[in-house]
């Protein structure tokens, strides 16, 4: 009896525990959608809804009036670019399509050659053996601690050298070094056994064929959460944008509706309108790399 009553307790507590875990999970989950519900919502409201002393949850009446202001304010060319001298230039578009356009694609090609470079970066520093290999990792670790505004006017004038300023690889280019990268997908490298890699060299594969057949499948996982890191550093670094883009067809979206606010008043409807429409890549991509995400935050904790 006494053996029983012992696993009945067991069970209640263990039963308390769980809803007591799905409550504060619940609780958590509430706080951090609410922004987003609230954003969403807003998008649709009038403006003396959103300007009302008591809070509106609900609009009354779901207006797009917002969304008509976003995107009548101002016009851009839907792309542009040169080739062999020659500008070959789209047809005129509502501004925020072109911001929307330009933020996807520097995070995108922010993502895709962060991701290259500190793959590649990442098994050089686990899986060879060179001449001042701990200093470079030791200076990696450094760079993750200084603040990018210390380097901002060498990169600021770096940029105008070579002819990038005012463009969106101005805003690329310095996030493809990220120092976070190559220290995250060097730990994992270090987790794939060093025999595999000897094993490829016997076989008389290249550089290049270990590590993209062997290598880079084997660290995915780390990969997916690099890739989430930093199109979500990209997307969201405001204060690069704000000095590397002037012209109105190379902002972003966060930049572009920064500029479409008066100097004595703020069109609340018209900055949440644009948020729920820069918030929608986010969430996709979000979606696509959440495996790969949690698996590489769960692979790095078991690691540790």
């Amino acid at each position: 009896m006494n053996n029983q009553n012992r696993l009945d307790q067991v069970a209640v507590k263990q039963k308390a525990y769980r809803y007591f875990s799905v409550i504060v999970v619940a609780i958590f989950a509430f706080l951090f959608a609410f922004p987003l519900y609230w954003i969403i919502t807003g998008a649709f409201k009038t403006g003396k809804e959103i300007n009302s002393t008591t809070p509106v949850w609900i609009p009354s009446e779901w207006d797009m009036g917002n969304f008509e202001r976003l995107m009548s304010k101002r016009s851009a060319p839907l792309f542009d670019f040169q080739i062999f001298g020659y500008i070959i230039t789209g047809p005129k578009v509502p501004a925020a399509i072109r911001w929307l356009i330009n933020t996807v694609f520097m995070s995108v090609a922010s993502m895709l050659l962060t991701c290259l470079t500190s793959a590649m970066a990442g098994y050089v520093l686990a899986k060879k053996r060179f001449w001042g290999k701990t200093l470079i990792f030791s200076l990696v670790v450094c760079a993750m601690a200084l603040p990018k505004q210390v380097i901002l006017i060498p990169l600021l004038r770096e940029m105008s050298n070579l002819d990038l300023y005012d463009t969106i690889w101005a805003v690329i280019f310095p996030i493809v070094g990220w120092p976070f990268g190559v220290f995250l997908l060097k730990q994992f490298a270090e987790g794939i056994p060093t025999e595999m890699v000897e094993a490829c060299r016997i076989d008389g594969a290249s550089e290049w064929r270990t590590f993209t057949d062997v290598m880079f499948p084997m660290i995915k996982p780390g990969v997916g959460a690099c890739a989430i890191f930093t199109f979500i550093n990209s997307w969201n670094d405001y204060f690069m944008q704000l000095i590397m883009l002037t012209a109105n067809k190379n902002l972003t979206i966060s930049l572009g509706i920064a500029t479409m606010q008066g100097e004595s008043s703020t069109d609340y409807g018209l900055l949440m309108a644009g948020a729920a429409l820069a918030s929608v890549p986010i969430i996709i991509v979000f979606l696509i790399f959440q495996k790969y995400f949690t698996k590489g935050i769960t692979m790095g904790a078991v690691k540790g």
